[in-house]
């Protein structure tokens, strides 16, 4: 589940960042006074758009490894690089949402104006007289031209009698009714292409509002601000798309890839002590000791050096460890005769990288003990004297604490010193067993 989310995540960051930097390509290639010069500077932005989400990984990792240079510069890129992506988001979202907002407004106000226009040709249709159709009233004009009268008045230009003049009168009549007709005629079909252009415009937001998401927001906004205007909460829109595609693509892998802990790594096994009590071979068994064994080799040499010691790998030691036999309840505990039972270790698991210096210094030196502290500067000194009986290269006292305090191992301020808690160091152990008084036994008489 875990991989399954950040695979979402890591998919989701990408789309936000695509979409970012070619925003960002956009912008800058509008900057170039030739197509070339735009190619250069769409490309600049967005590889600085990509290094915004990059930077985030570099920044943290400065951060935990201590590298305060580091982390300063990549701070500094990382304010250069998503300021300047975040000016061509603005101008991006800008355009696209006053362009699309004035598309609309002129969408808006073409309808409104179909909706006067359909109002006043509705109402000239209304003044238009009654009449019948355009076609029946042509036809008795033209059966009127067909009679005697028309031609004796010439047209009706020369009506003298009365017959004469009733019969042009009547003429007139319907020739003044044909026009009605005509206009009525003109009339239906203004009216049925405005209504057909209204149809078509049904449905769509530029209805009531050219911008209906900053309308609603504005009205919800009144309740708390009653001054906020809706050019105010376009702008705040604009603002924050800028910001969902800033944000989601600078820090989106960054949050993404957390799911599979990329700075993690394997830490060292701490050493372990023997069991103070050798009651059980069992308990000694189980928690060995890793740390080399001095041996003396018992085989005679040649030369002043015949009882020299060499150390066993840790791999192919064998320890030497006490196992008790059981005895009876009834017997003494300290009859018990110990014997000595070969254990060999088990192989070490497998590293992802080599030993580093500290982590032997740690192993070889250091010793687990309950109420004992060492201070940061005993520790780093006893650590360069190792180095120097190694013949190794110490290294510097901030890289040494750093990978010291990966071990795991407590630290705390104790009276102005950083002291680690619960380790001790062998040499200081061998001093002082050294340093201990002998202690003799009492003879009963």
């Amino acid at each position: 589940m875990r991989h399954v989310l950040g695979v979402l995540g890591v998919l989701a960051a990408g789309v936000l960042l695509a979409v970012s930097a070619a925003m960002n390509w956009r912008f800058g290639f509008s900057l170039g006074r030739t197509e070339l010069d735009g190619q250069i500077y769409g490309a600049a932005s967005a590889a600085a758009d990509c290094l915004k989400a990059l930077v985030p990984f570099f920044f943290f990792a400065a951060v935990r490894n201590k590298v305060w240079s580091q982390a300063a510069a990549s701070a500094l890129v990382w304010v250069v690089v998503t300021t300047y992506s975040m000016t061509s988001a603005l101008g991006h979202a800008a355009l696209n949402r006053f362009d699309s907002t004035g598309h609309r407004a002129q969408e808006a106000q073409a309808y409104k104006d179909l909706r006067v226009d359909l109002k006043r040709a509705e109402e000239q249709a209304a003044w238009i007289p009654q009449h019948r159709p355009y076609e029946t009233v042509q036809s008795e004009i033209e059966g009127a031209k067909t009679q005697r009268a028309w031609s004796s008045t010439k047209g009706c230009t020369d009506a003298t009698r009365k017959a004469s003049r009733e019969f042009c009168q009547h003429y007139f009549g319907l020739t003044a009714e044909l026009a009605a007709a005509s206009s009525a005629k003109e009339a239906d079909a203004r009216i049925a292409s405005i209504s057909a252009k209204i149809k078509a415009a049904e449905g769509t937001p530029a209805l009531s509002e050219a911008d209906p998401q900053a309308k609603v927001l504005t009205e919800l906004a009144a309740a708390f601000f009653p001054n906020i205007k809706i050019e105010n909460v376009q702008m705040a829109l604009t603002l924050f798309v800028a910001l969902l595609l800033e944000i989601g693509s600078g820090f989106g892998m960054y949050v993404a890839f957390s799911q599979w802990r990329l700075y993690d790594r394997q830490m060292p096994a701490a050493p372990e002590l023997a069991p103070a009590d050798g009651n059980t071979a069992a308990a000694a068994v189980a928690a060995p000791v890793l740390t080399p064994v001095t041996v003396q080799t018992s085989k005679p040499r040649s030369g002043a050096n015949d009882n020299r010691s060499i150390e066993i790998p840790l791999e192919t030691q064998v320890a030497k460890v006490p196992a008790i036999e059981a005895q009876p309840a009834r017997q003494d505990v300290h009859q018990a005769e110990p014997k000595v039972a070969e254990a060999r270790f088990a192989a070490p698991v497998r590293r992802l990288a080599p030993e580093t210096n500290t982590e032997r210094f740690y192993k070889e030196n250091v010793e687990v003990r309950d109420g004992s502290s060492v201070t940061a500067t005993e520790l780093y000194e006893d650590y360069c004297s190792w180095c120097d009986a190694k013949n190794k290269e110490p290294a510097a006292l901030p890289s040494f604490a750093r990978e010291f305090a990966e071990l795991g191992v407590k630290k705390e301020k104790v009276a102005g010193r950083v002291r680690y808690i619960g380790i001790a160091l062998k040499s200081d152990m061998a001093l002082e067993e050294a340093t201990k008084p002998p202690t003799f036994g009492t003879v009963a008489a």
